[in-house]
């Protein structure tokens, strides 16, 4: 069961599609969004890696990373871009 509900971004959304076009692994990322999101349901403020505070963070999956914000007033995590790895 998930604690916290995730939102991505129309510019999350943007940027996971462009680098799923141009992946020469599709289902690798597909994968790799999927197990983010379930992470950042579970239990966000501990995932990942805090970026320029510690509700506004990173974390990384093989082939992609995304960059996130926790709004834990609300229990909700607003994922703002995604970007390749490696």
């Amino acid at each position: 069961m998930s604690n916290y509900r995730s939102e991505w971004t129309s510019e999350a959304e943007n940027d996971l599609a462009s680098l799923w076009n141009v992946a020469p692994d599709r289902n690798a990322v597909t994968a790799a969004a999927a197990w983010l999101d379930a992470r950042l349901a579970a239990d966000p403020l501990h995932f990942g890696q805090p970026w320029t505070s510690s509700v506004h963070r990173i974390a990384v999956r093989d082939p992609i990373g995304i960059e996130f914000e926790v709004i834990e007033d609300d229990k909700r995590v607003i994922v703002h871009g995604v970007f390749p790895i490696g």
